[in-house]
């Protein structure tokens, strides 16, 4: 009986969209302990200097690269200069978020300036990077969404606080999570595996959350309480890993439909 491969990124080339942030970087630390080969990529050099310099004093080492997701002629750009460095792409993170809007009221213009990078820069990030991994017949996308994907908004949660939840984040994130429905149907035949992971409210020690609101959420949670960055980075190190591939059975016929091969 063959080994069960392991949870290491170890020699995997991994290009993670949107690492500056709290969650970004929670997952930066994830997939560099995992030995990932790993690119984070943004429009910010500012932020992402910062970001490599702090890996840095950590005695791990990132490459940064800017890249505008808006632009597929940017991201076609970053997958050339990945590919002449390194010969193929292993994964990608997809966790860019534009936040444009700040409510419901907001003007259209906010809204459409959210729809073209949350929703047509993230099919133009997975299709550039998804055609790359097919043409090399493997690799792994793991796409961020969240829990407001799958669900509505809540208004009990911001009483009594200045918080509110805007319309184009419960949109973009559940378009997100059914296009990978259909990127894993779209790319499964060539061995590339598309995902979604789904946090539910992260707590944010730079900005905490109102008290209000961190009461309500918990009575909401099986955990009593928010998640904390760092415990979504375990599912995504798996999902990267070839652990992901053996777990799911690949190589095994499904009864009146796809067979992966």
């Amino acid at each position: 009986m063959p080994d069960t491969p392991s949870f290491s990124l170890t020699g995997k080339v991994v290009i993670q969209f949107g690492g500056t942030g709290l969650l970004g970087r929670a997952l930066v630390d994830a997939l560099g302990a995992a030995g990932a080969t790993l690119i984070v990529a943004s429009r910010n050099r500012e932020a992402l200097t910062a970001l490599a310099d702090s890996e840095q004093a950590r005695g791990r080492t990132i490459q940064i690269d800017e890249v505008d997701i808006g632009s597929e002629e940017s991201l076609q750009g970053l997958r050339n200069r990945v590919l002449a460095e390194h010969g193929r792409v292993d994964g990608i993170v997809f966790n860019a978020v534009s936040r444009t809007m700040s409510g419901y009221d907001s003007d259209l213009d906010t809204w459409r300036a959210s729809m073209d990078v949350n929703a047509t820069g993230f099919f133009a990030t997975v299709r550039t990077f998804g055609d790359a991994m097919a043409e090399k017949g493997s690799g792994s996308i793991v796409n961020i969404a969240s829990q407001m994907g799958s669900i509505g908004m809540n208004p009990w949660l911001y009483e009594g606080t200045n918080m509110s939840a805007s319309p184009d984040y419960f949109f973009h994130k559940g378009g997100m999570i059914n296009l990978t429905r259909y990127l894993a149907s779209h790319y499964g035949d060539k061995n590339v595996r598309v995902n979604v992971v789904s946090p539910g409210g992260i707590y944010n020690p730079e900005k905490p959350q109102a008290d209000a609101f961190l009461e309500r959420y918990g009575k909401m949670t099986m955990l009593g309480r928010m998640a904390d960055a760092p415990e979504i980075g375990g599912s995504v190190v798996f999902l990267l890993s070839d652990a992901s591939t053996y777990i799911t059975g690949a190589n095994l016929p499904i009864d009146g439909g796809y067979t992966a091969k």
